[in-house]
């Protein structure tokens, strides 16, 4: 077979042939790749020289290039644009993935190296980045296994594969019960408080299903704002419930056996290396690098949001009371109540600000917002093969003119892209023996889409969606590092977060708005008082919001930090992780678990808390520009340079500390969120 995957792509910038790859080619490219790969590890094994940083780790960290290229291919589209075909080769080759990677963690001879450069780093000439590179590896290889006695690593072989294809299947039942889904109206009466542009756009949803009527999805575009505006209480209730059940319904798709399996297989291996927990093993490496230290964090958290999040339960629930709801306020009448009391405290919300958020304006803006900070450009590209015709390309240069990165931008939802929002890349930056690589970076998203009469319009949320991946974005494409797997967001989960949520802030700040916000259809510019109110909603709820993300961070550290396998059901499991944040009466037939994609399916398990974290950081970092003006050239130059350039090249502390010169407060996170 002619495989474009396992040949040298004649392309712009070396980007992936989407055009010319088809599903059949991923797997035998795979097994070519990784039999490409395994003679790489051999040639470092049987070295007769003697162990060194270059001719030990440089070389395993330049090994599996090419089959590290076919499986960002090959996952980034199961996540991007899938179907059974490609869902079942992900399925096929992950246990090839898993069984290759535990051969190489596995291998005695290789971790003897490893461990003889790993004793002598503080006695050799390393700089801080080699050293950090040695650490990481070693630490790889000891949580991969490499101690294990010759039992325990068979049975570490058959967990670590099942782990991968569970992870796979997990987000594929989520991705299937998102899909399955649809609220089909035929009455225009059921479509009572609903604005005209959701009403348009469910009606060509119905269109394209050719159905009469409207539809509604789970579909982020779809749903939120369904609950937000819709008067039929019913309908809100069946589609919180279809949201809510999502892998929960004891069908095919059911994630409940997943979720238990994950866990107690997770805590197995933890078990298998000398930890306590899988919580324990994780953290490591982390800012957070001990439960305790977490739990400490989310508890200090906790009791400061916690009146704030009572106070913004009651307020909701007394404006529901006195708007005609009888009895109590419930988990589908949240964000129907919660935007009708910002309407009237504020006279701001959604349907206000739509208008003014136009996506091509908010891509040239948040475009626009990286030059004014770090002086880079975009460029775009037509002549670079994409995966599907709505994706963008762009080519993105230094003030200098030198080439930085490849920027790919997905927007709107499809039944083939998993749910949310997420940065990632088909290719890091790296440079090793003075060949520099620049980055291919993507931005994927569920955006709105545009309809017959509008063009599409973001709400608030997903303008703030925008800028914090692109923050993501940025530290990926800034990428000034020497090694692959210590460039761009390659760092520490609770560090990683820190430029996407920074880059949150300047949805708050006149001085941004006011240079591109537009209404799409007069022109005129957004009105100083709207973005006043914008100011000042800011902490609207911000209480309960808090709540809500520290109430995702405790589930997960409860998931992660059992001592003894988890043989309760899942749901008491949940309630009893959950009810310390619980305001709301109790759902049946609803669950958080089975649907948590970030750490069931992703990489944030016992690293929820991060985003709060980071929050912190990003509070206190922020606070640091407004302090001289927001794009402040001085300070955006350290922020880039000690933050977005260094990856993990460096401690997440002492990069931090270098940019801010001293250590990160929570006074500007209280304050900001206005829990103080």
């Amino acid at each position: 077979m002619n495989n474009p995957l396992l040949q040298k792509w004649n392309t712009p910038f070396e980007t992936p042939p989407f055009k010319l790859i088809e599903i059949a080619h991923f797997k035998p490219g795979i097994e070519e790749a990784i039999l490409a790969a395994r003679l790489e590890i051999d040639s470092i094994t049987e070295s007769a020289e003697y162990p060194t940083f270059e001719n030990t780790i440089v070389l395993l960290e330049k090994a599996g290039e090419k089959l590290g290229s076919i499986t960002s291919i090959l996952f980034n589209l199961n996540s991007a644009e899938t179907n059974k075909e490609l869902q079942s080769v992900a399925q096929d080759v992950s246990p090839l993935l898993t069984r290759f990677s535990n051969d190489i963690t596995l291998n005695e001879k290789l971790f003897k190296r490893i461990r003889l450069v790993y004793e002598s780093k503080d006695k050799s000439e390393l700089n801080s980045e080699q050293k950090i590179l040695v650490e990481k590896k070693f630490r790889n290889f000891i949580l991969g296994g490499a101690g294990l006695k010759e039992e325990a690593q068979k049975r570490f072989r058959v967990i670590s594969e099942e782990l991968s294809t569970r992870s796979l299947k997990f987000d594929e039942n989520v991705l299937e019960e998102t899909n399955s889904f649809e609220l089909h109206l035929t009455d225009k009466k059921d479509l009572a408080g609903l604005p005209e542009s959701i009403s348009e756009m469910a009606s060509k949803e119905a269109a394209d299903r050719k159905k009469e009527g409207f539809v509604f999805t789970l579909h982020y575009p779809s749903y939120v704002p369904f609950m937000q505006y819709s008067e039929r209480r019913d309908l809100r209730e069946r589609m919180f419930r279809a949201y809510s059940s999502r892998g929960y319904k004891g069908n095919e798709f059911d994630n409940s056996e997943n979720v238990r399996k994950i866990v107690n297989l997770r805590l197995e291996i933890a078990k298998m290396l000398g930890f306590k927990t899988y919580a324990d093993m994780i953290l490591g490496d982390r800012m957070a690098d001990t439960p305790s230290k977490v739990e400490i964090f989310l508890e200090d958290l906790y009791s400061a949001s916690r009146q704030a999040a009572l106070r913004d339960y009651e307020n909701i629930q007394k404006y529901a009371s006195s708007s005609g709801l009888n009895g109590n306020l419930e988990r589908w009448d949240w964000a129907f109540y919660s935007e009708k009391l910002k309407k009237i405290k504020y006279d701001i919300d959604d349907e206000i600000l739509k208008p003014y958020f136009s996506l091509d304006k908010v891509e040239s803006a948040v475009f626009g917002l990286a030059t004014s900070l770090y002086g880079i450009r975009f460029s775009p590209d037509h002549t670079i093969p994409v995966y599907h015709p709505e994706v963008k390309t762009y080519e993105v240069y230094d003030k200098d003119d030198s080439f930085l990165s490849i920027l790919y931008l997905d927007y709107h939802p499809r039944p083939g892209k998993s749910g949310g929002a997420w940065m990632t890349s088909y290719r890091d930056q790296k440079n090793i023996d003075g060949t520099e690589v620049r980055p291919l970076i993507s931005i994927v998203t569920n955006f709105s889409r545009p309809s017959e009469t509008r063009p599409s319009l973001l709400s608030f949320s997903e303008v703030t969606t925008f800028l914090h991946e692109f923050g993501h974005s940025l530290h990926g494409m800034l990428s000034k590092c020497n090694y692959e797997s210590l460039s761009g967001t390659n760092v520490a989960r609770d560090f990683v977060e820190l430029p996407s949520q920074f880059m949150e802030n300047f949805v708050f700040e006149k001085e941004w708005l006011d240079k591109w916000a537009t209404h799409y259809q007069t022109g005129e510019r957004i009105p100083s008082e709207i973005i006043a109110k914008i100011k000042k909603a800011s902490t609207f709820n911000e209480g309960y919001a808090c709540y809500r993300q520290l109430s995702f961070g405790f589930l997960d550290m409860a998931w992660h930090k059992i001592t003894e396998p988890v043989e309760s059901s899942i749901s008491d499991f949940e309630l009893a992780a959950l009810a310390k944040t619980e305001l709301f009466p109790f759902v049946d037939g609803i669950n958080m678990s089975t649907a948590f994609s970030h750490i069931f399916g992703g990489g944030y398990a016992a690293g929820y808390y991060g985003y709060k974290w980071a929050e912190v950081l990003d509070a206190d970092a922020f606070s640091y520009f407004t302090e001289t003006g927001i794009f402040n050239k001085e300070r955006a130059t350290s922020f880039r340079k000690n933050i977005l350039e260094k990856g993990g090249t460096e401690k997440p502390a002492e990069l931090y500390r270098k940019f801010r010169g001293k250590e990160p407060s929570i006074e500007a996170f209280l304050i900001r969120s206005g829990l103080n």
